[in-house]
């Protein structure tokens, strides 16, 4: 592919490179190919550099830069995005800005609870900050393990804990971030209550790095669990799953910190193809049920309300079978059975996701009749429904037929999605829940956030990033 449209001179590669240093720009294409394919690998662009910058002002010298020059930059962090939300354009016109290097903890205040961290410190590692402070940052996705916090942010992840913490957006006390210009804006504030003026930092976070790049944040964090108790349970169907969910509310609302749905056959992938996973149940049942309830309080009898709800609902039929974890490994073996759904997905053959919302009470409806419709438009289609029941948010994920061709079946995303998307509409929910837009879905923008709700999106893109340069292609069609 010829590179006429590429803006990297030597001069703007030397200029870069005495910002950040001969570390902080990669211009190999070994090095640089990582980051310009998408983890699903649904999107394969081209750089001509990655730009690594160490600090702030670092990352602030490179945008100025290129606001001068006109190049456009991709922002990048664990580039674990299941929408292409990081990958840049085929014609190696966007330049890679990482922020890996951005990576210190600045602070953490186990009386105010709060954590001040850059962009580029994993999730993990800052969950394990937390918590070596007595403390719990109470945010936990699958790809926390390379997730950064800067793209955390970005794109206002969900997760498994949504249901008693809220989503990414619910724990950001404070900003800092690089606009367009080359600006810094330090926002990292750690009120609680600060009632003065728009609340900047919500723009930033859900933008997908389309209007600054976040640098660093102060987060919420909370007591940690002095008591968890955990159990896998095997149900007949979404209904009953549901019904179990809202015992578990009337009996202590305030103790469910997540609460998971698995269909029969994303179990059996990840019981085929992840090793180690085993079931702790005595069969295979038609799908699952996950549920954590965690406290602060000591000596709160967690174990035995668990015992009781599930008791009654054994009893009612709600419950086939049921297995509550007795240490810590056991509670870890049955989050790996929950936690590998996406990787046991992807062994098995080629997927279309969708990542949707819609209210919980319609969860059980959703998921009939999204799988009538995928399995009238593609027979033999393997429909693998999961996550966030407690929340609304399903990952209505469906795998190519058996001995069909991968490529074939990836070509019939866009009709997969709108058969599902038609259904989210009927129960007035949401075609993106927890990861974003990206690459992959702007052009259900117009049909669903048009008229005056996308102008104004339009409108505020066109005021912070009025040269088009961050991001480009992600989010608005």
């Amino acid at each position: 592919m010829p590179d006429t449209a590429l803006p990297a001179t030597d001069r703007l590669l030397d200029a870069l490179r005495a910002i950040v240093g001969a570390s902080g720009l990669l211009t190999d294409p070994a090095d640089t190919a990582p980051f310009s394919e998408d983890w699903r690998r649904l999107y394969r662009g081209r750089t001509p550099a990655v730009v690594r910058p160490g600090t702030a002002e670092e990352c602030a010298a490179v945008v100025r830069l290129c606001a001068e020059t006109g190049t456009r930059l991709v922002p990048q962090g664990g580039n674990t995005s299941m929408v292409g939300g990081a990958v840049p354009a085929e014609d190696g016109s966007e330049l890679v800005l990482s922020t890996a290097r951005l990576n210190r903890i600045r602070a953490l205040d186990p009386v105010d609870m709060t954590l001040t961290i850059e962009a580029g410190v994993t999730l993990r590692a800052a969950q394990l900050a937390a918590a070596d402070a007595g403390c719990l940052l109470p945010l936990s996705i699958s790809s926390e393990g390379s997730a950064q916090i800067g793209g955390v942010l970005a794109v206002n992840a969900g997760g498994n804990n949504t249901v008693r913490y809220g989503n990414a957006r619910d724990l950001v006390l404070g900003l800092e971030v690089v606009l367009p210009d080359g600006q810094i804006w330090n926002g990292l504030r750690r009120l609680r209550k600060d009632n003065t003026g728009y609340c900047l930092r919500q723009l930033f976070v859900g933008a997908e790095g389309t209007l600054g790049i976040i640098t660093a944040a102060v987060l919420k964090l909370v007591p940690q669990p002095r008591e968890v108790a955990v159990a896998l349970c095997a149900v007949p169907s979404p209904e009953e799953a549901l019904a179990l969910f809202t015992r578990f509310q009337a009996h202590d609302p305030a103790a469910i910190s997540a609460f998971e749905y698995m269909s029969g056959p994303g179990m059996g992938f990840v019981l085929k193809h992840i090793p180690g996973a085993t079931l702790p149940l005595s069969a295979p049942a038609p799908g699952y049920v996950l549920v954590e309830l965690a406290t602060p309080r000591p000596d709160a009898g967690l174990r035995v309300g668990l015992e009781t709800v599930l008791e009654g609902a054994l009893e009612a039929g709600i419950v086939l079978d049921a297995a509550i974890a007795e240490s810590e490994a056991q509670r870890a073996a049955i989050w790996k059975l929950r936690e590998e759904h996406s990787e046991a997905q992807k062994r098995e053959g080629a997927s279309v996701k969708n990542d949707v919302s819609v209210p919980v009470s319609k969860v059980p409806a959703f998921i009939a009749e999204a799988t009538a419709a995928c399995e009238a438009l593609i027979p033999g289609v393997r429909v693998v429904p999961f996550g966030h029941m407690g929340d609304g948010n399903i990952h209505f994920n469906l795998e190519q037929p058996e001995g069909a061709e991968a490529a074939w079946f990836l070509a019939q995303d866009h009709a997969i999605m709108d058969a599902v998307n038609e259904v989210v509409r009927k129960y007035d929910g949401s075609f993106s829940a927890e990861h974003g837009i990206g690459k992959l879905k702007p052009y259900m923008m117009p049909d669903w956030r048009g008229g005056a709700e996308l102008a104004l999106m339009q409108r505020i893109k066109a005021a912070l990033d009025p040269l088009g340069i961050m991001n480009p292609g992600k989010v608005l069609p």
